[in-house]
């Protein structure tokens, strides 16, 4: 292999480092999000329809229970297969698929899988996840399989992921992650065009994000982080 490839395959490893620190940063928010939203969503289905909906209802236990047991106690493994007479996620989503419950399982397991290291099953089960609902849960869902196909170095996939997730949300902060990461990972195929305005089009867009905010370190005032990235693809 050529020392330009090597170098290439050592950018695009350091740029998917970089994407599964912050999801792994924002893991216990993302996670307790969606415990809100399966609480929320249960409670009002079990009041607007009066339990007449028992699948719906079922799974909304079922994952409920699940939720609170193995997911936010970060017990992947268990999270995934159940234990017992508590079903798992995958059980969930095969068995409840076409209820809103048995949709968020299948975003779930796809994180689990995720978490554990296989990112072909995440893929499988965060590409089947209905993103028509709650936009939030919607842009995480697209941002964690857009980092699956990253991982699994379906790049070309992964860019235009990163670009629907940030579609899916009104929060400045992430439209912006989620933009930056899709620009990292097409600078690291050497389409800095292409990079160069996803990088600008944050600048203008998202001025009150992070990556747009000047810095300080040791007192002293440094560039935002995007202009960074700007500059040097402008050269």
């Amino acid at each position: 292999m050529s020392k330009q490839a090597n170098n290439q395959t050592l950018d695009v490893n350091e740029t998917l480092a970089k994407s599964e620190a912050f999801i792994n940063k924002y893991k216990k928010q993302i996670i307790t999000a969606i415990v809100a939203v399966v609480v929320v969503v249960g409670g009002s289905l079990a009041y607007v329809y009066g339990y007449s909906k028992p699948r719906e209802d079922k799974a909304q236990e079922l994952l409920g229970v699940l939720m609170q047991k193995y997911v936010m106690a970060q017990d992947f493994e268990k999270a995934l297969k159940g234990e017992g007479k508590t079903l798992g996620l995958i059980a969930i989503a095969d068995q409840y698929g076409s209820t809103d419950a048995g949709n968020v399982a299948k975003y779930e397991a796809g994180l689990c899988f995720y978490q554990t290291g296989k990112t072909k099953d995440a893929i499988k089960y965060l590409a089947d996840f209905d993103t028509k609902g709650d936009a939030t849960v919607s842009a995480q869902a697209l941002f964690a399989l857009a980092n699956c196909y990253a991982a699994d170095k379906q790049l070309d996939k992964a860019v235009d992921t990163f670009k629907k997730a940030a579609s899916k949300t009104d929060v400045p902060a992430l439209c912006a992650e989620y933009l930056f990461q899709a620009g990292l990972i097409l600078e690291n195929q050497k389409k800095n065009d292409e990079a160069l305005k996803l990088y600008e089009q944050i600048k203008a867009d998202y001025p009150s994000a992070p990556l747009c905010s000047q810095q300080q370190q040791g007192g002293v005032v440094t560039d935002a982080i995007i202009d960074k990235y700007i500059e040097k693809l402008s050269k």
